[in-house]
């Protein structure tokens, strides 16, 4: 898979959508509005969407504290 640069915005809304996961709490709203950024930066980018979203997802939660 190709390293993606991915975008502040994006990369915090994973971020707060991990969170919430973490905390039983992830609400529909929350995992829609990852779920439409995700598929319009893919679109954007010409990326496969599931590219992008394993991707970001693997950048959140394996990313190590600096």
């Amino acid at each position: 898979m190709a390293i993606i640069e991915f975008p502040d915005d994006l990369i915090a809304l994973e971020r707060s959508a991990w969170a919430e996961i973490q905390r039983g709490e992830l609400t529909v709203e929350t995992a829609r509005a990852v779920h439409e950024a995700v598929t319009a930066f893919a679109e954007q980018a010409g990326l496969r969407r599931m590219d992008v979203e394993l991707g970001l997802k693997t950048l959140v939660r394996y990313e190590t504290a600096a």
